[in-house]
């Protein structure tokens, strides 16, 4: 074997490398932990399986924690170490071998003189590899040899060289590679024999618990929310967090700091751009600035944006170095937050003006692969509204902007769009924003523009193409939208039929995409239907979208359709069958959590209005508050008029019979009258007026309404009664036999003034039989209110004999028959601050159960001036709630 020859130049010394140069101690220093370090005993679990195989990687990106990690476990070891940063590697092999020589030397283990060293700086005999991996292979322990920075070795020879000495050490050696990228080593049959130990990136991010903790020996105490939000903006990054953690110290609102950091303004902006982006070639560079503006992208999208054709070699060359740039599957990218935060800062000074024309080109690059949520994103961040509303349009998503899921999302992008441009699809989408927020007039404008466009279109070459059917298919959604909210039964019905063209000319596919838009058009045509009191026709369609299955997209239309059908069950007197749609209705709205369910607002309506049936008053007050306070509720005339009826009926249960007036001369404004809401709100009218001691003026109000429907015919058999004209009421009850399916809610009162009417003619046998009957049929659905209305002659009848017994336990006779119970409040307590005038003028419309929006319309002031004045009012009267607080001001004599 040779030996050292004596009488080489000082280079071959122990202490110099091959050029004769002094070696670097610096290294061979095992770095140094940071003042202020997190030991995590996962990853030193994991690290301790480096002591089983011959070979292990810490893989991950800069600042990742990779050294301080490996350097704080081989410290806390017993036996050798050797410790080597790799900056020598561009020096050639024979320094790199004779540099990791010395590093076994210093920890101890001295290669035999035999093994020799390196004598050329770009080479190493091969037999000088061999004698070391033998003598490795010899060492009853084997040594522990780390080598950082590994990422720096690019020379494959050095590679080559390397695993054959591993492999020659056999247990004598255990190797520890600390590298930002994958080694050039045959690492899958090191997977294979299961011979390797592997902590790469993901494992090197920090978990929410380990970030508390390093935020917390920063002295930093921030909820478990705010962790993780900053986990999240750094995905778990060592130097991220660390950097974020050492400049929020200086802040005096750590938190606030923490949320809303400007990322290219801290020293995270320095590290990133020395560590990653400037050791990048200058083509890598450009495409990393140009995907800042994406947030995923593919190798086509990249190169639609860079006009060159290699983002693909670039960008897996990226990700295999750990350059910050994520691979997502399916051959798509993203960048780290905050490196993509810095890149768009950075692309901004560098090249000016560039970004819109690049969201620009993204947009349409998108729209044609059919990404729909992102081209909308980038249009709009280019202002290229012509392609964000030809985009929606296309797709058939403009239901979108009425489902729940992503109407304000969608609202609010839109809202940037100018007056210009102006064609079908731009004029669709202003009017889809109009109709939102049930602006009609505004809404039709826009509507009738796009459609007399697309009557122009008729007979063109383009007139039986995909995206000419979407935008006409369109146009029948918002017209029956519009015909909703304008009460228009005639006008649902055109543009229902007038979609069945363009349904079948667009792609099934989007169809079955959206199956929304089909529901949208049925519920709008159901909902003029109820409106114009066709109750047989509009259950078919309810209920065929309640029946259309389960998608997302239709949940909240399906719940709307559910409320309109409790609705319709409550109007024909049936509570029981209207509560459990309702609570279906409010329930399946509040499980999916979205910001406001229509059929919650109006299914809120019917339990309200069953429990002001069954003298639930407080209950009915709570659920007609949720109702009415509903943000984004929708003002369709059907939704108004049940809030009237029900509104009026607490009243009336309350004995606020004025207020009750009032509410029920409130017009509703639509394009035709329903004769259930004329009949409802005569019936609630008449009811005050009766209450008020004015029987002939019920009278008179009922036979000018509409008296045929079975609520006003009970009610008008009762003003009828007051009047003394027993015959005439029994007449008018007598015509309720026309009227098929009418439930107990309504029979149930028809029966108490026939018993009434039985016992002012001296019938007494019969007026004991239809109370009898009254109690069966109310029992079942728990229905107190008829009873409290009848009159004080019902009272005595029901302390007799079988009477007694069907109201116990259900009915407490001898409470008011003009409302609940007085409650014994001795002393309200005082006002502390006298209420200003308009604070007793929002009051003022809260007892006539005016919503803020109402109250806010009718003093000429903004919603939010009305919450002022509400939430002062609350504080001077000291209630938390709209009763409360008009209860309280009545009691002080306010109102």
């Amino acid at each position: 074997m040779a030996l050292l020859d004596e009488n080489r130049p000082a280079a071959t010394a122990p202490h110099a490398d091959p050029r004769g140069e002094p070696f670097l101690r610096t290294r061979f220093a095992v770095p140094v932990r940071p003042p202020v370090f997190l030991r995590r005993d996962r990853l030193v679990t994991h690290l301790d399986e480096a002591l089983l195989t011959p070979l292990t990687l810490v893989d991950g990106a800069a600042g990742a924690g990779k050294t301080t990690l490996v350097a704080d476990w081989a410290e806390a070891l017993d036996g050798h170490v050797a410790w080597l940063t790799a900056r020598v590697a561009d020096k050639g092999c024979g320094t790199f071998w004779a540099y990791v020589l010395q590093a076994l030397r210093l920890a101890g283990v001295s290669p035999s003189p035999e093994t020799g060293v390196p004598t050329e700086a770009d080479r190493v005999d091969e037999a000088l590899l061999t004698r070391l991996g033998a003598g490795l292979s010899a060492r009853d322990t084997p040594v522990l040899m780390v080598i950082d920075e590994y990422d720096r070795v690019t020379d494959p020879e050095i590679a080559d060289q390397l695993e054959f000495v591993l492999q020659t050490a056999g247990r004598g050696m255990r190797l520890v590679l600390v590298t930002r990228t994958e080694p050039l080593l045959p690492l899958h049959r090191y997977r294979a024999a299961g011979a390797i130990t592997e902590i790469r990136n993901a494992e090197l991010a920090f978990t929410p618990e380990e970030a508390a903790e390093l935020l917390t020996l920063h002295d930093l105490h921030l909820t478990a929310d705010a962790v993780g939000a900053l986990v999240v903006r750094t995905r778990g990054w060592a130097a991220g967090l660390r950097l974020s953690a050492l400049a929020a110290q200086g802040e005096t609102d750590p938190r606030r700091y923490l949320e809303d950091f400007e990322a290219n303004r801290t020293t995270i902006a320095e590290f990133l751009l020395a560590e990653v982006l400037k050791r990048q070639t200058a083509e890598t560079q450009d495409l990393l600035l140009r995907m800042s503006i994406l947030e995923r992208f593919c190798p086509d999208l990249a190169n639609a944006l860079i006009g060159r054709s290699d983002a693909e070699r670039i960008l897996t060359g990226l990700h295999r170095d750990n350059a910050f740039v994520d691979y997502l599957g399916h051959g798509w990218f993203r960048l780290h937050p905050l490196f993509g935060e810095i890149l768009r800062a950075h692309l901004r000074v560098r090249l000016p003006g560039l970004e819109p024309r690049l969201h620009r080109r993204a947009a349409h690059w998108l729209r044609r692969h059919g990404c729909l949520e992102e081209t909308l994103r980038h249009a709009a961040a280019a202002d290229d509204w012509e392609c964000a509303a030809g985009a929606l349009v296309d797709d058939l998503a403009i239901g979108e902007m009425f489902t729940g899921l992503r109407s304000e999302d969608l609202s609010e992008l839109f809202s940037g769009m100018g007056p210009e441009p102006k064609n079908p699809a731009t004029d669709l989408v202003r009017a889809a924003c109009e109709l939102s927020r049930c602006d009609v007039e505004r809404g039709l404008s826009r509507l009738e523009r796009a459609a007399q466009a697309l009557a122009g279109r008729e007979g063109s070459s383009e007139d039986d193409s995909p995206g000419l059917a979407a935008a006409r298919l369109t146009c029948s959604l918002l017209e029956a939208l519009a015909a909703r909210l304008t009460g228009s039964p005639d006008r649902a019905e055109t543009a229902v039929e007038a979609a069945e063209k363009p349904r079948l000319q667009v792609p099934e596919r989007l169809l079955e995409e959206h199956p929304e838009l089909t529901a949208l058009l049925l519920a709008h045509l159901g909902s003029t239907r109820l409106w114009a009191g066709r109750f047989g026709d509009a259950r078919e369609v309810l209920t065929t979208v309640v029946d259309s299955g389960r998608a997302a997209s239709t949940a909240r239309t399906r719940e709307e359709c559910l409320g309109q059908l409790a609705l319709i069950d409550y109007l024909k007197g049936w509570p029981g069958r209207a509560e459990r749609k309702a609570r279906a209705a409010v329930g399946t709205g509040n499980r999916r959590g979205l910001p406001w369910e229509a059929g919650a607002g109006l299914g809120s309506l019917v339990l309200a209005a069953v429990a002001v049936d069954r003298d639930e008053l407080d209950r009915a007050q709570a659920l007609l508050d949720a109702a009415v306070d509903a943000p984004h509720a929708p003002r369709d005339p059907v939704v108004q008029a049940a809030q009237a009826v029900v509104t009026g009926r607490l009243l009336l249960a309350r004995g606020e019979n004025r207020a009750a007036l009032e509410t029920a001369g409130r017009p509703v404004v639509a394009a035709m009258p329903s004769p259930w809401a004329e009949a409802h709100t005569a019936s609630v009218a008449a009811a005050a007026h009766l209450a008020e001691g004015r029987p002939e003026t019920a009278v008179k109000l009922l036979e000018e309404g509409p008296c045929r429907e079975p609520v006003c015919l009970v009610g008008a058999a009762q003003a009828e009664l007051a009047t003394g004209g027993t015959g005439a009421a029994v007449e008018l009850l007598d015509r309720m036999g026309s009227h098929g399916d009418v439930g107990p809610a309504i029979t149930v009162r028809a029966a108490l003034v026939r018993a009434r009417a039985a016992g002012v003619s001296g019938d007494f046998s019969t007026q004991s039989r239809l109370v009898a009957q009254a109690l069966r049929d109310a029992r079942r659905e728990a229905l107190r209110r008829p009873f409290r209305e009848a009159g004080p002659w019902l009272w005595p009848l029901l302390r007799t004999g079988s009477l007694r017994a069907l109201a116990a336990g259900w009915l407490a006779p001898g409470r008011s028959v003009t409302g609940a119970p007085a409650r014994p409040e001795e002393h309200p307590p005082p006002v502390l601050e006298e209420l200003s005038g308009r604070e007793r003028d929002v009051l003022r419309g809260l007892a006539q159960m005016m919503s803020t929006e109402e109250i806010a319309a009718d003093l000429y002031v903004s919603v939010n001036t009305v919450k002022t004045h509400l939430k002062n009012a609350y504080r001077k009267l000291a209630v938390n709630r709209r009763h409360d607080a008009v209860h309280r001001a009545r009691e002080l004599g306010l109102l």
